[in-house]
């Protein structure tokens, strides 16, 4: 027999739906070029995009002038947005976008070499280092309130490539296929370079895992 639609969910549900009605019709004053939903545009969405450009950045001011670039791009492009995903998913694909490119921008030299981070096997497939004494999954550590930013800090300590796959899979919540249009790489590659990113972060995190310090 089905369940009833829990009440916190049907909630959700109108808050959801109110919020994308809202978005909807200040989108349509804006192309109307209307310069106070422009202003309550931008300060409507200002907060969530900053957090995301501030999470892929780790740079206040970095992230700051995304933001601005991301609004801008936006607003240039308002006849090419069809409605297809919500208003806010819009944005925060360009948001990040803006933030690769920002990023690609600043690489210099050659990165780390994730394999320096992974686990070690010896030839029976035995791993080297002491068991933990607890293992729990990336996507479990970033749902944990008091965690997350902890993981959003090792996160930064891997090299750009993995980083960047892994704050658009975990943190970001894009999907599989997203990741890879994002990246303009195959699924398969991001399949490979997510398993391997979340295996270097579980070694960086293995300390705290194991009821230690950050």
């Amino acid at each position: 027999m089905d369940q009833p639609p829990n009440a916190s969910d049907s909630e959700a549900e109108a808050a959801n739906f109110a919020a994308e009605t809202e978005d909807d019709a200040l989108l349509a004053a804006v192309r109307e070029k209307d310069e106070q939903a422009s202003a309550r545009f931008v300060r409507r969405h200002y907060g969530r995009m900053l957090a995301t450009a501030s999470r892929m950045l780790g740079d206040a001011a970095l992230a700051e002038d995304c933001v601005q670039e991301a609004f801008l791009n936006a607003f240039r492009s308002l006849d090419r947005f069809e409605g297809r995903s919500s208003v806010a998913t819009w944005l925060h694909r360009i948001t990040v976008n803006v933030c690769l490119m920002k990023l690609r921008s600043r690489q210099r030299g050659a990165e780390q070499p994730i394999y320096d981070l992974l686990p070690v096997f010896d030839e029976n497939g035995c791993r080297l280092e002491a068991p933990w004494t607890t293992m729990r999954a990336v996507d479990d550590l970033v749902a944990d309130r008091q965690m997350r930013e902890i993981v959003i800090e090792k996160i930064r300590e891997l090299p750009e490539t993995s980083r960047i796959v892994l704050f658009l899979r975990d943190i970001e919540e894009l999907d599989t296929r997203e990741v890879a249009e994002t990246l303009g790489i195959s699924e398969s590659a991001a399949k490979v370079r997510l398993h391997r990113a979340r295996a270097a972060l579980k070694k960086l995190l293995e300390p705290i895992l194991r009821g230690g310090t950050p």
